[in-house]
């Protein structure tokens, strides 16, 4: 059985401001305003970063008259820990598994 892990999804939650803010959607629904003053961004910097997690599907937005919030989507991350957990269980289940040097 191979595990495999996703990896464009890991690329896209590896850089530190998308992992920041991530962590700060996780918490509560937030709009560009606050995630700029939360992360100290600029806000064309900001609103790149959110672009690549709306394309990745780990956010969603809602528009709020002149605001776009933006909320995590949990089943994303969650599929993301299941991958690393399967990935886990068969380092566990093949332990003792080694393969004969030629």
């Amino acid at each position: 059985m191979m595990t495999s892990v996703d990896t464009d999804l890991i690329r896209v939650l590896g850089d530190p401001l998308r992992l920041q803010i991530v962590t700060l959607l996780a918490r509560e629904t937030l709009c560009t305003t606050h995630l700029v003053e939360e992360t100290g961004a600029k806000q064309t910097n900001l609103s790149n970063h959110l672009r690549v997690l709306r394309e990745a599907g780990v956010v969603e937005t809602e528009p709020c008259g002149r605001f776009t919030y933006y909320r995590l989507k949990p089943d994303v991350i969650e599929a993301l820990a299941g991958q690393f957990a399967a990935l886990a269980e068969a380092a566990r289940a093949n332990a003792d598994t080694k393969r004969a040097c030629p």
